[in-house]
């Protein structure tokens, strides 16, 4: 049996090994403290729940639901955007659901690449960005984001890497780095992408994650947006779904029209009853949202306290629900892992599984329940007294 040259090039997805590597140590015996995937540990707020379970005993909605969307849908997140973006967007044309925003990016170069073509991944970042590419028969082309340059792009430095590109993918709140993006530096690329011809994939998922007073915008209120660009929204974290596979793309109509084709001949839509308690989480005006930032700030909080006493000199992130840092001198991401894993039972996520330019970095998730964060970070706490640190 001969597999496609295509899943040949794809590594096995980092969070699946994670989750391989945990199981391993718990057959072991280990009880295992797995900061490694960004899975929300709260639940989904009551109200979003009972509007779920009164639209599953419609029985219309148990039908296939619209390629395209509940109108209802549409509206809603058309009315998100506009409360609190200040952007306008119609809902035919510029608004459409998706499966999850993690299968809308990986189908978006489907939509735009040919066999060969370019697709700029700024990393570390994401790993779908780049899977989304090779499936696609696309080039991916690695743009490194430094520490030192708060982990944007220096688009002058991109230079003959863009020729010929297609898509340009950046995130921010980032996920693994927690770094911010201000509108400024969105217009920036914004207009080297127009510059360019480029679709710039905008991943927007942490939106509402956010802390120290930092409030991120959309790229769609920079000018000349609407023509380039899309930006992906989900409601898994801010409103701890992620099991719901609900989310959205919005932005250029050209853009979201052609991904539309693509999904019309490949799924069937968004479960409606799923849909409607979207309508209900979008219109809600986020009750849950100033505890939910609190509990996510005191744990990020909790952890630079454990790195900072241990003499790391990083500052804590101001986005999204990850805390991302380096390595000590001298030790490489999978090892500093492997470290934490047997000194500790602690997973958590080394940073080449973001891109080459995460080596020397590990990721650990917020999403823990409080006991078992506290119980993680003291074991870290020993095994950076006890070791090399």
């Amino acid at each position: 049996m001969q597999l496609a040259r295509r899943i040949q090039a794809i590594p096995p997805y980092l969070f699946a090994e994670i989750d391989r590597k945990v199981a391993e140590r718990r057959a072991e015996g280990v009880d295992v403290i797995s900061f490694g995937v960004g899975d929300p540990d709260l639940p989904t707020p009551g109200f979003i729940v009972e509007e779920l379970a009164k639209a599953a005993h419609d029985p219309s909605t148990h039908r296939y639901p619209s390629y395209y969307g509940l109108p209802a849908f549409r509206r809603a997140i058309a009315g998100f955007y506009r409360r609190r973006f200040g952007v306008e967007l119609d809902p035919d044309t510029q608004v459409l659901p998706l499966l999850g925003s993690k299968e809308g990016i990986a189908h978006l170069p489907w939509a735009f690449v040919d066999p060969g073509d370019r697709v700029l991944v700024t990393e570390p970042g994401y790993p779908v960005y780049e899977v989304g590419a090779i499936l696609a028969g696309g080039q991916p082309v690695h743009i490194p984001l430094r520490a030192e340059e708060a982990w944007f792009p220096a688009f002058e430095r991109v230079g003959a890497a863009a020729d010929g590109a297609k898509l340009l993918w950046l995130c921010y709140p980032s996920n693994p780095t927690g770094a911010v993006a201000t509108l400024d530096q969105l217009q920036e690329a914004v207009r080297f992408a127009a510059a360019g011809d480029l679709l710039l994939a905008y991943d927007n998922a942490y939106s509402e994650i956010t802390y120290d007073g930092f409030v991120a915008p959309s790229v769609l209120q920079a000018p000349g947006a609407m023509e380039v660009a899309v930006e992906f929204g989900s409601l898994s974290k801010i409103f701890n779904m992620t099991g719901w596979r609900i989310g959205w793309v919005v932005g250029s109509p050209v853009a979201i029209e052609a991904l539309g084709r693509v999904k019309t001949n490949i799924d069937s839509g968004v479960f409606n009853a799923v849909q409607r308690a979207g309508v209900a989480a979008l219109e809600s005006g986020m009750p849950h949202l100033p505890e939910l930032l609190a509990t996510y700030r005191r744990r990020r909080d909790r952890i630079m306290e454990v790195f900072w006493e241990a003499g790391w000199k990083v500052d804590a992130p101001k986005g999204a629900l990850y805390v991302w840092l380096p390595t000590p001198p001298g030790e490489s991401s999978v090892q500093f892992t492997a470290r934490l894993l047997d000194q500790a039972g602690v997973v958590v996520a080394p940073g080449t599984g973001y891109g080459p330019s995460g080596e020397g970095y590990i990721r650990l998730s917020l999403t823990i329940g409080d006991e078992r964060l506290e119980e993680g970070c003291e074991r870290v706490r020993k095994a950076l007294v006890g070791g090399r640190a």
